[in-house]
């Protein structure tokens, strides 16, 4: 089988050499190649002295662009783009990784292997091909005679069979070898079982320091042994200074009122006859559903905002809403099934936007505000802008990794474009999104990193002073503890005046209010006995006290029957967990020179793309 696998390789680099030049012509049209240091033998990270090439990272970013963008519908912004870069740069460290870790441990893969795997366990995506199904079923006998076929010789699908296990079955071989002894005892499953299913209502009293205390004091040694023993956990990303102006999309009523008259018009259409389906195909601002009709599948209560909602749940089967305003814009909804608190659903969406004229008027203001300041490397530019075209200024501070939030709003792309090698005093390039235009000017950037003693002194010294308020509210919930021992929980914080709070049921997975997850309290809460007054309890939130009021175990006889599904998931979750200690072990060891800001700035400078 491997020989004509082989016989059809010519079709494979014909496929290859397409994507070459592809690649090749996307790296001249954008600069990588020739013009700058930045060209196709580059790499974008070195791996213990394995280089992973640009154009390979390329390539990735480009396949997942194209998937989300496929998905969404809508276009990206510069920070959407930033996150799958570093995305695809992580998996092709992992990828590295764990290729160096197969060879390391000298796993290997036979012919037989090869055919017996493409044979009889097919990828997930020939699996989902229309081709190869029977009633909605992978159809295991026509895959066989596909392969049979001369089709799957001359579309070249056997040796992609054979560079896809050469490729997978390695790494089968080593998640394998990671999974042995991967199976939880009885044991083990029912303690997990009881984490989630046992379950505790307290009343608790809660003493948290509410103001700074003067006598409560930090010494600088105290801070300097603190940051020396901390440093990896005060490490912090990249800080930028922007001042951004905006041009808005203002909407008015007339834009609104318009939008909603189009929504009444469409009902029309579809009450005279039309199908719904395809009226959303077409008109729908919702891409998601709009493809398959406007069907928004089945929801629960507190699934859809609060206007769509309370309108959709009124509606009988078959009935088609008049236009429901949301923050999204106007609604038309069919409510096609209801069974208690879940419905099934289509909808068609009509976003507000401004009216053609109002456009038009925003976007030469845009132009005008593009022309003279965006790109612009003189700061002088930005101002000149603004104060000829009347145009608001905010002045904030946004960090690496994270979408801009400048006065409480939303801003996009300007995070990802202040850490991509910028200098201070530059302008952006005119981004835009529904809400209207936007343009930046940074003003300075701090790298990230572990920060200077004198940069965290500050927060250190808050930090370990709530720490020792914290320590000295213990002595109060004592006294509160020991009252209640001698009289009731009741009496002793009314005596006290301290406030008593009552939980509602929670096992040892929960997030209880007032109280926090996975701390102390919620140990005591399943280890006290039924009515005993706790000792002072001490989190890093406050000191409490507490008193079990409630608690109902899980059942023995419900867990017997959920056992092995329950194993099956709980082998699963351990096989993963083992993967990914396994790459941080080998992140951790490794020795990767990240050179993503260098290539970055590069191409910034007008030197790549």
């Amino acid at each position: 089988m491997l020989q004509v696998m082989r016989s059809s390789a010519k079709y494979i680099w014909i496929f290859l050499a397409a994507a070459f030049i592809g690649v090749f012509l996307l790296l001249q049209t954008s600069g990588l190649l020739g013009r700058s240091a930045v060209t196709n033998t580059t790499p974008i990270a070195t791996v213990n002295g394995e280089d992973i090439l640009v154009t390979t990272w390329q390539r990735l970013v480009q396949q997942m662009e194209q998937q989300q963008t496929q998905g969404s519908g809508q276009s990206m912004s510069l920070d959407d783009r930033r996150r799958i870069e570093d995305q695809a740069y992580n998996e092709l460290v992992e990828q590295t990784l764990i290729q160096q870790e197969i060879r390391r441990r000298k796993i290997t893969v036979t012919d037989d292997e090869i055919v017996e795997a493409a044979q009889y366990n097919p990828p997930p995506q020939i699996m989902q091909s229309p081709e190869l199904q029977t009633n909605g079923q992978f159809d295991p006998s026509k895959y066989v005679r596909y392969l049979r076929s001369p089709a799957a010789k001359q579309t070249g699908l056997l040796l992609q069979l054979e560079t896809y296990y050469r490729d997978q079955l390695p790494q089968m071989k080593l998640y394998e070898q990671l999974a042995v002894g991967a199976y939880p005892s009885d044991a083990e499953l029912w303690a997990a079982y009881r984490d989630a299913h046992d379950t505790a209502q307290v009343t608790f009293a809660a003493v948290h320091p509410v103001a700074p205390d003067p006598s409560v004091t930090v010494s600088d040694d105290e801070i300097r042994t603190y940051y020396d023993a901390h440093k990896s956990d005060l490490e912090r990303p990249g800080q930028a200074t922007v001042t951004i102006t905006q041009i808005p999309r203002l909407i008015s009523a007339a834009d609104s009122a318009a939008v909603r008259s189009h929504a009444v018009a469409l009902r029309d259409r579809i009450l005279k006859g039309e199908k719904f389906e395809d009226v959303a195909k077409s008109e729908s601002a919702d891409s998601g559903s709009a493809v398959n009709g406007g069907d928004l599948g089945k929801g629960v209560r507190g699934r859809f905002v609060p206007e769509f909602e309370t309108a959709a749940f009124s509606l009988k089967p078959g009935e088609i809403s008049q236009p429901v305003l949301s923050p999204y814009g106007y609604h038309l909804i069919r409510l096609d099934a209801r069974n208690g608190d879940t419905v099934s659903l289509h909808h068609i969406l009509l976003r507000i936007t401004q009216s053609d004229s109002a456009a038009d008027k925003t976007d030469r203001k845009a132009d005008s505000l593009s022309k003279i300041a965006a790109g612009a490397e003189k700061p002088a530019r930005f101002d000149s802008a603004v104060k000829l075209l009347h145009l608001p200024t905010a002045r904030g501070t946004v960090v690496e990794g994270e979408p801009a939030v400048v006065s409480g709003s939303p801003v996009p792309s300007v995070s990802a474009w202040a850490f991509s090698g910028v200098k201070p005093g530059e302008s952006s390039d005119l981004f835009d999104d529904a809400s209207g235009y936007y343009l930046a000017r940074l003003e300075s950037v701090t790298p990230g990193g572990i920060p200077s003693l004198d940069a965290v002194k500050n927060d250190i010294k808050t930090y370990l002073t709530r720490k020792k308020q914290i320590d000295q509210s213990v002595a109060p919930a004592r006294k509160l503890a020991i009252a209640a021992a001698g009289s009731s929980f009741e009496q002793a914080a009314s005596v006290l005046n301290t406030a008593l709070m009552h939980t509602e049921p929670f096992s040892r997975e929960s997030n209880v209010p007032g109280i926090g997850q996975a701390n102390q309290v919620i140990g005591a809460a399943f280890s006290l006995p039924l009515g005993a007054i706790s000792e002072p309890v001490k989190t890093d939130d406050g000191v409490y006290v507490i008193r079990v009021d409630r608690r109902v175990n899980a059942d023995r006889k419900t867990f017997d029957t959920q056992k092995g599904m329950l194993r099956q998931q709980r082998m699963r979750i351990m096989q993963q967990s083992r993967v990914r200690a396994l790459v941080a072990n080998l992140k951790t060891t490794a020795k990767i020179k990240d050179n993503r800001k260098a290539v970055q700035a590069s191409m910034a400078r007008g030197n790549g793309a």
